[in-house]
């Protein structure tokens, strides 16, 4: 058996033409019969860094009865010069979320994957308390089972007061333990038995994981790295999918 989180996640890698450029991490999102892809915005487009890919390539399971096969499958960013993916903005600017549509009837028929859909979203009225217990699933520094394709888990805990915009942006804070690779990841929260809606996906979307947070006046040799990161509300994939 596994775990259908696991099947929810995706392993992305991003592309200039042939020519590989860096790995991240996604998931998939389903909203009226639609599937997007959801990774962090700066894996589709990041100026300060001159990343420009013009395709991901995302890794499938094609067999439910042998996770050892997998495909790959690659999703155009541009048609006719413009970007297929969506992304927002909101009062405090450009909010690291982007999501793209996958088109179902191209993926293989056998393909094997579980998405998240809006019921797996917080209500307005729910409360999450501070240090509660969450998942990171993704792919650090590129890192996952290479047998089976799977994700890895890291833990974390919520570090700032959740449904409060740290400093006035979009995201709230983590603690945990995280690397590169791991942008775009589902930040997870284990569902109440109330909210089990979804049996075969127990799990609340809380957000989607950015970056690490640093300080600028931290010294690199006498101080440690914060262990803090950037988690995006995940209610913003509402207004990317809206038709």
């Amino acid at each position: 058996m596994i775990e259908s989180l696991l099947l929810a996640a995706a392993r992305v890698s991003t592309f200039e033409q042939q020519r590989p450029l860096t790995n991240a991490s996604g998931f998939f999102f389903e909203r009226d019969e639609r599937l997007f892809l959801v990774t962090s915005r700066h894996v589709m487009l990041d100026e300060p860094s001159k990343h420009f890919p013009d395709r991901v390539e995302i890794e499938l399971h094609i067999d439910p009865d042998n996770m050892a096969r997998s495909t790959g499958f690659s999703i155009p960013l541009y048609r006719n010069g413009k970007g297929l993916w969506r992304q927002a903005r909101d009062s405090a600017g450009e909010v690291d979320v982007a999501v793209i549509e996958v088109e179902r009837a191209a993926l293989p028929g056998s393909t094997v994957y579980r998405a998240f859909t809006p019921e797996h979203l917080l209500a307005a009225d729910d409360q999450v308390e501070i240090g509660t217990s969450l998942l990171v699933v993704g792919f650090p520094l590129g890192f996952h089972d290479t047998l089976h394709h799977m994700p890895v888990v890291r833990q974390a805990v919520i570090a700032s007061s959740f449904g409060l915009r740290f400093q006035g942006e979009g995201y709230f804070l983590t603690d945990a333990r995280t690397h590169r690779g791991t942008s775009g990841s589902a930040v997870v929260m284990r569902a109440h038995e109330r909210e089990l809606k979804h049996d075969d996906l127990p799990w609340m979307l809380l957000g989607v994981h950015s970056a690490r947070l640093d300080v600028g006046s931290r010294d690199l040799e006498l101080d440690e790295a914060l262990g803090l990161n950037c988690a995006w509300y995940a209610d913003i994939l509402l207004t990317l999918t809206e038709r």
